[in-house]
């Protein structure tokens, strides 16, 4: 079954950690054994090989750079120039994974139309489709400079992060937009753009939702009755999203799965934690819809963790191949799992891609 993934941090991985995604994943952790910078280092679960394995044909592929303050003590880029500059080196790996054969962007409807068709009958190796998002609108020097990305093949902006931003406040954190954010959700909607809601603190949400009246999903969030946490959406925010048309893709992150995860000290093993959570979360947001139409995947697996951070029984993205049984066993029918599996943000995508 093919399988759309709404949010993957690949370019961050190439880059910051230096992994080369065309090969194959114990490769790539073989090369990391010994080093310690990173937390999850020998412990990854994505490269384009095993997404292709698990049919993975069509993904949400990031470009992040956070910008921060001198009191800032979250880690990131000094400038927003400096900023700016990682989200284009991010996007010249996406280049050069085009230029290999190994990615193909999807800017419009035309491009999602034939990856589909590539994949209901894939070559050994297939280009996966990616179309491009950005995690937290830091890097934009200006609102002007969302018509360069733009133009650049960028669909979707979620304007905050972790924190406080520049545009919208993030998780962890407190307050709305201000100008400069209102005039950046307004250049998105000149465009056409998406907008992410993942990460908005209460505040920001709840203004964004105000000021831009163009298409909105969250690509990668779980509910705050099952985990409660401000990163979490609350059945409210659910309902209003809901009410936007938009949908929701279910995060696998251990510590947004199950409550009182403490990362660094938790393990998969002595909580217990099984793929089947994540369930939980999918039918929460189907209770509240009356169907299956508005959840999705957005499983951000390599969003800076690894196997120490994921359900014991999932040790790679291929894992996911396992989601439709377990909603089966669940009573879930035949055209809900494929609407979860990719149907949902195909449509969405069909909608709002130009």
């Amino acid at each position: 079954m093919l399988i759309l993934d709404a949010h993957l941090d690949l370019a961050m991985n190439a880059m910051e950690w230096n992994r080369d995604l065309t090969r194959p994943l114990e490769e790539i952790r073989h090369r990391e054994a010994g080093l310690t910078d990173k937390p999850d280092r020998g412990r990854g679960t994505v490269s384009l090989p095993e997404m292709r394995r698990a049919g993975i044909g069509i993904c949400v592929a990031t470009q992040i750079a956070r910008f921060v303050k001198p009191s800032n003590p979250l880690p990131g880029w000094f400038s927003v120039e400096q900023a700016w500059a990682q989200t284009q080196g991010q996007l010249a790996w996406y280049r050069a994974m085009e230029d290999a054969g190994e990615m193909v962007a999807i800017r419009d409807r035309v491009a999602l139309r034939k990856r589909v068709e590539a994949w209901k009958n894939p070559g050994p190796k297939e280009p996966i489709g990616y179309i491009l998002s950005l995690e937290g609108a830091d890097s934009m020097i200006t609102p002007a400079y969302v018509e360069r990305s733009y133009a650049q093949g960028l669909r979707a902006i979620g304007p905050a992060h972790y924190g406080l931003g520049r545009y919208a406040q993030g998780t962890d954190a407190t307050g709305g937009l201000g100008p400069r954010g209102k005039e950046l959700l307004l250049e998105m909607r000149r465009l056409g753009m998406i907008l992410d809601a993942t990460h908005l603190c209460d505040d920001s949400f709840w203004e964004a939702l105000k000021v831009f009246d163009g298409p909105v999903w969250a690509s990668h969030h779980n509910c705050r009755t099952l985990v409660p946490h401000n990163r979490q959406l609350s059945d409210e925010m659910i309902r209003e999203l809901l009410n936007r048309g938009a949908v929701i893709g279910s995060v696998f992150d251990a510590w947004m799965m199950v409550p009182g995860w403490i990362r660094g000290q938790h393990t998969p093993a002595s909580t217990g934690l099984k793929l089947e959570a994540i369930v939980e979360h999918i039918d929460h947001i189907c209770q509240i819809a009356g169907n299956a139409n508005h959840v999705g995947i957005g499983s951000d697996l390599d969003g800076a963790f690894g196997t120490e951070q994921t359900p014991a029984d999932l040790q790679s993205i291929y894992d996911l191949t396992r989601l439709p049984e377990i909603l089966r066993s669940r009573g879930y029918q035949p055209s809900d799992i494929e609407a979860i599996m990719h149907g949902n943000f195909l449509r969405f995508l069909e909608k709002n891609l130009p």
